[in-house]
């Protein structure tokens, strides 16, 4: 009888702390830094030794963009040839989407490291907008490296990467916009004291060194 009870009350209390988990809002770390400043390596290695889910905002939209039944394909493509910002909206439907599913199919994964976002005030301001109350933004994990370091880096991996946007044309348009739109996100977040930064100049364990000991303090 009392074994009864002790499973009856066991499996209220798991149902609990499910229903707990379900309940709880992303824990959420933006990455940012310039083309080719080497935030999806960097990604990788933190989500091998934490307990991170990597969404990259820029993967999201070209996914998006070769989905054949997508409405929004060729604008996402026009943008990303361009090197303009995606609309806000595309964006972030995106990106709550990612989260959802990641967390449904498992409640222990809701810290999240999302790579390229927000680049601009508009994205900023529809993820406040949107996300208020559903998400929380631990702090902003800064790759900072030099314009020339990151064109060359993104040569070198356009000769394999196979994406439209590795080549110096399309590079010079996206550094001029990170500079002009993304910097001043950066420095929003370091008024607010949420920014990390890193100098992204050095080799990838070097780099990584000085990422480990930003999440062994923040967790």
């Amino acid at each position: 009888m009392i074994g009864v009870l002790f499973a009856n009350v066991s499996k209220r209390a798991h149902s609990l702390l499910y229903r707990v988990s379900l309940a709880m809002k992303p824990q959420v770390v933006f990455v940012l830094g310039g083309p080719g400043a080497g935030k999806g390596t960097q990604c990788s290695k933190i989500v091998e030794n934490y307990n991170y889910t990597h969404l990259s905002a820029g993967d999201l939209l070209r996914a998006e963009r070769s989905r054949e039944e997508s409405e929004f394909g060729q604008l996402i493509d026009n943008y990303i040839k361009d090197g303009k910002i995606v609309p806000v909206e595309i964006t972030i439907n995106l990106l709550r989407k990612a989260m959802e599913e990641t967390m449904q199919k498992d409640d222990k994964k809701f810290r999240f490291l999302i790579d390229g976002f927000p680049r601009n005030e508009d994205n900023l301001s529809g993820w406040e907008t949107v996300m208020v109350g559903k998400a929380d933004v631990k702090f902003v994990l800064f790759f900072d490296c030099s314009n020339e370091v990151c064109i060359d880096r993104c040569l070198e991996r356009g000769k394999s990467s196979g994406r439209t946007d590795d080549n110096r044309e399309s590079l010079e348009k996206r550094i001029q916009t990170y500079l002009q739109s993304t910097r001043p996100i950066i420095e929003l977040y370091e008024e607010r004291g949420k920014v990390r930064t890193v100098d992204a100049s050095h080799s990838v364990d070097k780099v990584f060194a000085e990422v480990k000991a930003i999440f062994d303090i923040e967790g």
